[in-house]
């Protein structure tokens, strides 16, 4: 038996079969990609570099700050095994303002799932901190003092394999 569908149903019926399939795809695509960063090297460490661009005129203090404040933090979690090293780095010369940062800070985590974990670092700063008023109105103050700050995770090319994008 056949069922007369007027043309605007099957288009709706198509529109969403066709709507259905996409976020399906899409679903498939960020698993897929949550998979090979997981997957990326399990038992390896995994290595992200933290940018930071002072306004002018507050690198010191930025820096100052940095050390009171979070620097004994991430040593902390180096002593509990989750990171193997933390190093910081800053330009020997200018580039342009909008290539400028002043401090790269590279952590160096276990593994990619330690890094991603999102580890509640809190019960450390209370231990460390026990002032937690001061340390909230420092820690405010270093990012109010920020221009610009980013992430990026990165990874050694291995020259004898083709590169993987």
């Amino acid at each position: 038996m056949h069922i007369p569908i007027s043309m605007a149903k099957r288009q709706l019926a198509i529109a969403a079969l066709g709507l259905a399939a996409l976020l399906w795809s899409l679903a498939v695509g960020a698993g897929a990609q949550q998979s090979a960063v997981a997957g990326e090297g399990k038992d390896q460490p995994y290595v992200v570099e933290y940018y930071y661009k002072p306004k002018w005129g507050h690198a010191e203090e930025f820096l100052a700050l940095f050390k009171k404040n979070h620097y004994p933090v991430l040593k902390k979690e180096m002593e509990l095994g989750r990171m193997l090293k933390v190093s910081m780095t800053v330009p020997r010369y200018h580039t342009t303002e909008d290539g400028r940062w002043d401090y790269r800070v590279t952590i160096v985590f276990k593994s990619a799932a330690i890094a991603n974990d999102n580890f509640d670092s809190s019960g450390i700063i209370k231990q460390l901190y026990p002032d937690q008023d001061t340390y909230k109105k420092e820690e405010q103050r270093r990012f109010e003092i920020l221009e610009a700050h980013w992430d990026l995770p990165i990874k050694d090319v291995d020259f004898g394999e083709e590169l993987k994008r």
